[in-house]
């Protein structure tokens, strides 16, 4: 018994199919002629802490007000900026980040995010995890979604998964989890290959632990049933 990140990819898009994570708006920024790639880090920011469901409501009234851009959310009263993203849940400090985040882009980038991504990975990320209220989930998930860069995003569920299965290092902090996905995933493909495989496996990883690997796990109908340690472990119960 034995399950590799490569393994892991492979039987969750057997079961799953292709997820195409990020979702963004294409049509709205192609009628304002906006940049998605904002939308996905305003959402970034919302998603913290709360189901995406609630992120799609946010989201929504910002489009209708038309207010999924840089500048917009710098102009916005923050009183307003609440009351828009007032569904996501801890909104207070939800809206004081993104005019943090609207802000540092807006005066050092003069709000154009080919500037801001077109860097050094490590870089940008360290920007990113030096604005208040953006941790290495959401940095890493600004990364690979919005700027398309090579980085994996871990979050509780890869933690979750990490430790049932187990992957190794099943207690590891994020930087070594982040590491070992990457060491291992990249054994068999360049790096250019890698954007596509982190996403499309972060958003597989999130489907199983919305769907099996739960709080309370629901493993007889899993699909790693046969290779997951506490799936087995059960059994013997």
């Amino acid at each position: 018994m034995l399950v590799d990140p490569q393994k892991l990819y492979t039987v969750l898009l057997n079961h799953f199919g292709n997820q195409d994570w990020w979702p963004f708006d294409k049509e709205y920024h192609k009628i304002n002629g906006s940049d998605p790639r904002f939308e996905i880090m305003i959402g970034a920011i919302l998603t913290q802490n709360t189901a995406w469901s609630n992120v799609e409501k946010a989201l929504l009234n910002l489009k209708k007000n038309k207010s999924l851009t840089v500048r917009k959310i710098v102009d916005m009263p923050l009183e307003k900026l609440k009351v828009m993203i007032q569904p996501s849940g801890f909104f207070n400090q939800k809206a004081t980040r993104l005019k943090i985040l609207a802000t540092y882009i807006y005066e050092k980038y003069d709000s154009d995010l080919d500037k801001f991504f077109k860097r050094d990975l490590q870089e940008i990320r360290r920007e990113l995890l030096s604005l208040n209220g953006i941790g290495p989930e959401t940095a890493d998930s600004m990364l690979l979604y919005a700027g398309n860069l090579p980085i994996f995003v871990v979050d509780g569920y890869t933690k979750r998964i990490c430790k049932r299965i187990p992957l190794q290092p099943k207690d590891g902090s994020y930087d070594e989890i982040q590491q070992y996905f990457k060491s291992e995933l990249s054994k068999n493909l360049p790096e250019k290959d890698m954007v596509p495989l982190y996403k499309e496996l972060h958003a597989l990883i999130v489907e199983l632990a919305k769907n099996y690997c739960k709080t309370k796990p629901c493993c007889d109908s899993c699909p790693l049933k046969k290779d997951c340690r506490f799936s087995l472990s059960q059994k013997s119960f």
